[in-house]
């Protein structure tokens, strides 16, 4: 199995010259503000890369992209979508996005294909999903001393945390509670958070809740049975400078 970090040495067949920001002006433009996900200051690369995660992580059956059961699909696939065939993007395109992306939202390997006994490159989302048949290969955490930095955090807003505060962390519509290993991580939180919610994993464990770790680094777990981290698994809750915020911890 070839990992993106290494240059690819398989042919690139009918590869396209050119990339989505060098295309600005011509017709592709249009393409682009129609068809990809994203805001229209947002530069075509993020675009590209905000429909990548909208299909690998929610819309694969919408849009009709055949998916494995550990969330890889093929490239040569991905590229057939209508929101991303008729622009500029081929292999290499998509290897630069995977491998600038700073939170490491992707994994692009390279497998035999045992039909056809050729080298087919293959994309996922390493976490993020709310398609409910995609079944992660994640790495189980049976102690706290099973994350490096011993820390999971849950970064939020001040509206959300007016919720959060009375009924717990919830997954919502996702298959995880998503927990960055710190404040500074770059993965597993938005750079927008608020509000810091440090979790007691290691009583969370012995409860009975389940955590996981994703190929990026995310602390991941679904929660109790109804999909919520209760605030009794809560340790401390701060602002962005480190402040408590009131009420928090909670004496006793």
């Amino acid at each position: 199995m070839e990992s993106s970090s290494q240059p690819s040495k398989a042919p690139q067949k009918g590869k396209k010259s050119g990339s989505p920001k060098n295309n600005q002006g011509r017709k592709g433009s249009a393409q682009i503000s129609s068809k990809l996900r994203g805001l229209p200051q947002d530069s075509p690369e993020v675009r590209v890369s905000k429909t990548l995660s909208y299909i690998l992580r929610h819309g694969a059956q919408k849009e009709e992209v055949p998916m494995r059961a550990d969330g890889y699909v093929k490239v040569t696939d991905l590229l057939e979508n209508p929101r991303l065939k008729s622009l500029p993007i081929d292999l290499a395109i998509i290897q630069s996005i995977v491998k600038a992306d700073a939170k490491q939202r992707y994994d692009l390997i390279c497998e035999l294909d045992p039909t056809s006994n050729e080298s087919v490159w293959l994309i996922k989302a390493n976490q993020g999903h709310t398609l409910k048949a995609v079944k992660l290969e994640l790495k189980p955490v049976l102690s706290v001393s099973d994350i490096p930095s011993g820390v999971a955090v849950h970064g939020t807003d001040i509206q959300a945390w007016e919720i959060i505060s009375t009924e717990g962390l919830s997954k919502m519509k996702r298959n995880h509670i998503h927990l960055a290993q710190g404040r500074d991580a770059v993965s597993g939180m938005r750079k927008s958070s608020k509000v810091m919610i440090y979790i007691d994993v290691q009583k969370a464990l012995d409860a009975g809740i389940k955590f996981f770790l994703s190929d990026n680094g995310v602390v991941l777990t679904e929660g109790d049975e109804r999909g919520f981290l209760p605030l009794r698994f809560f340790s401390r809750v701060e602002d962005t400078n480190g402040v408590p915020l009131k009420g928090w911890p909670v004496p006793g």
